[in-house]
């Protein structure tokens, strides 16, 4: 397998900027999301490293070696696509042996390493079928196999769960989680979902009209943003404007919110958020302390989910939202005042994007 490297690649497609300075380390043997809006890059990115576009200045990377000129064919990149693009005339067996056909592999090693990627996607037994007679989730695992037959050191996965619906998508991302360890193969996965990037990734980059704006884990990307927009687009967040002193964000009631670590120096401009599953939610008023954030305002309604609700709480006309467990919302009717208090570990101090 191997490490993959971006150095200050840019890109243009005329006069737009599809990648601008762009630097990244994919890490030998991980899973690594590319998150971001539409036409943020993730793609191009993609693209450009398999070899499909060719940067404008900047290098990639491939095992410490620079692969700006060398051809798809000799990157030994494996690409899954968003439309899977299997052949409708061929058996399962057949497509997922394609690319070893194109390399002129022995018919014997065809028949083994077909096999063995069969069982790896658990569609053992399944060869001589067609595409049109898979469900969804096995012609995903059609195509997994297809990009991985053929051993790669880098497998490239452009949006590949997008098509399939939720229930079915949250299997495959177990197992497509399972077989990339299994394979322990170095991983770039497109998407825009960011719930599905936060489960699969060991790593996270998050890409805004062509530049990276953050990379990390999820969980540090999660609880750390380093700006507006990574926190609200990593997740429901609530965002808090206040007067930013050295003791904390002071409201316009007159609130003191304290920053959650320690003092900060006076004149910043600085915005403190909170994720909903932070904040506890109560009719009564709670214990006041210099490490606790505690506001009061008027619940709107909440939103039933399942096993737990959303509430939204007009905090001095800003609508706060906070996720509750449903036997919590026993005591509390639209309407009235309701408290909500968290941790000030839990704030997030943010810039602007």
């Amino acid at each position: 397998m191997a490490e993959v490297e971006v150095r200050n690649v840019t890109l243009r497609f005329g006069a737009l900027k599809a990648l601008d300075d762009v630097s990244l380390v994919f890490p030998d043997g991980q899973f690594f999301g590319l998150l971001g809006p539409s036409g943020s890059g993730k793609t191009t990115l993609l693209r450009a490293i398999a070899g499909f576009i060719f940067p404008d200045s900047g290098s990639v990377l491939i095992g410490g070696a620079p692969v700006e000129h060398v051809p798809v064919e000799k990157r030994e990149i494996g690409m899954m696509f968003q439309s899977y693009a299997l052949f409708p005339n061929m058996s399962v067996a057949d497509n997922i042996a394609f690319g070893l056909t194109v390399r002129r592999v022995a018919g014997a090693e065809i028949r083994r390493r077909v096999g063995e990627v069969l069982d790896l996607v658990q569609l053992g037994g399944l060869g001589d079928r067609r595409p049109h007679q898979l469900s969804g989730g096995q012609r995903q695992r059609v195509a997994l196999a297809r990009a991985i037959v053929t051993r790669p050191r880098v497998l490239l996965l452009d949006e590949p769960l997008s098509a399939l619906d939720k229930a079915l998508r949250v299997d495959m991302q177990v197992e497509l989680k399972r077989i990339q360890r299994e394979i322990g193969i170095t991983t770039l996965f497109v998407t825009h979902d960011q719930e599905e990037a936060l489960t699969l990734s060991d790593r996270i980059g998050i890409l805004r009209d062509g530049r990276l704006v953050q990379e990390g884990t999820p969980r540090d990307m999660y609880h750390h943003p380093g700006d507006r927009f990574t926190a609200s687009f990593l997740g429901e967040t609530n965002f808090i404007e206040g007067r930013a002193e050295t003791d904390g964000l002071h409201l316009a009631d007159g609130t003191l919110l304290p920053w959650p670590d320690g003092k900060r120096p006076a004149g910043e401009t600085l915005t403190l958020a909170v994720r909903p599953e932070a904040i506890v939610l109560s009719s009564a008023e709670p214990d006041r302390s210099d490490d606790r954030a505690v506001l009061s305002g008027t619940l709107q309604q909440a939103v039933f989910s399942g096993a737990t609700a959303i509430c939204r709480v007009d905090v001095m006309g800003a609508t706060l939202k906070v996720l509750v467990k449903n036997h919590e919302l026993a005591d509390l009717a639209a309407g009235q005042t309701v408290w909500l208090s968290w941790p000030a570990a839990r704030s997030m101090v943010l810039r602007e994007a």
